[in-house]
C-alpha cells in the first residue's frame, strides 16, 4: 500500500479540505449568490423570515442526507438510471420533510405550500448530487451537502429580513417598529413584499459580496 494511500485513509474527519467544503458555500462559492441557483425559491418564500428558515433547513437536511446515501450508494448505482435514483432518494427524503413539517409546524408548511414538493427538483440538491456525491466519500459528500445547504439559507434568511422589517415592520412575526413611528406617518415599504422586490434584494447581496470579496471580482 503507497504512502499517499495511508496518509488518505488517516485523513482526519475535520481536516482542511473537509472545512473549506463547509466555509467556501458561504462565501466564494456560495450557491445563491456565486452560482445563482435556488432563485425560485428565493423569491417565494422569504416574505417572512420563519418560513424563509424552515424552507433552509428543509433544504440543507434533505441535501446533506441524498449526499450521503447517494455517495454511499455511488459504486453500485448504473450510470444510466443514477438521476432516477438521485430523484429516488430525493423525493423520499422530501415527503419525510414534508410530514414533519406537517405535523409540526402546520402553519409554516401552509405558508411553504408546495415549494417543499419542490425541493426534489432544487437544482443546488440535483447539481451537489452530481458533481460532488456520485465522486466522493459518503463524509465529506454529508458535510458538503450541509455547507451548501447553509449558503443557500443565508441567503434566504438575509432576504427574508429585510423584506419582512422593510415591508410590514416585524421581525420573525412581531412588531418592531414603535406605534408612535406610524402615527408620525411613517408607512410599511409595500414593494418589499412583492416577488420582484426579493430580487432586486439578493442583486443588492451580490453587489455588496462581489465589491468586498477579490477573488469573485472579475479581472
Amino acid at each position: 500500500m503507497s504512502e499517499q494511500k495511508i496518509a488518505k485513509e488517516k485523513e482526519p474527519m475535520f481536516s482542511a479540505k473537509v472545512l473549506k467544503l463547509l466555509k467556501n458555500p458561504l462565501n466564494l462559492e456560495n450557491p445563491v449568490t456565486v452560482q445563482v441557483l435556488g432563485i425560485c425559491s428565493a423569491l417565494a418564500v422569504t416574505v417572512q423570515m420563519k418560513p424563509a428558515i424552515v424552507m433552509a433547513l428543509s433544504v440543507t437536511i434533505v441535501t446533506a442526507f441524498a449526499s450521503l446515501i447517494i455517495s454511499a450508494l455511488r459504486n453500485t448505482i448504473p450510470s444510466r438510471i443514477r438521476i432516477i435514483v438521485q430523484l429516488a432518494v430525493v423525493a423520499a427524503l422530501v415527503i419525510i420533510v414534508d410530514q414533519v413539517l406537517k405535523a409540526y409546524v402546520y402553519d409554516v408548511s401552509k405558508k411553504l405550500s408546495v415549494f417543499v414538493g419542490l425541493i426534489i427538483t432544487n437544482c443546488i440538491l440535483m447539481g451537489r448530487l452530481e458533481a460532488y456525491a456520485m465522486a466522493n466519500k459518503p463524509w465529506p459528500s454529508f458535510v458538503d451537502g450541509i455547507g451548501n445547504g447553509i449558503g443557500y439559507g443565508l441567503i434566504l434568511v438575509i432576504v427574508a429580513f429585510f423584506r419582512e422589517f422593510l415591508g410590514s415592520g416585524k421581525f420573525y412575526g412581531m412588531s418592531v417598529i414603535p406605534k408612535v413611528f406610524y402615527e408620525w406617518g411613517y408607512m410599511d415599504n409595500g414593494l418589499m413584499i412583492l416577488p420582484p422586490m426579493a430580487l432586486i434584494t439578493i442583486g443588492v447581496i451580490i453587489w455588496v459580496q462581489r465589491s468586498r470579496t477579490k477573488e469573485l471580482q472579475e479581472k
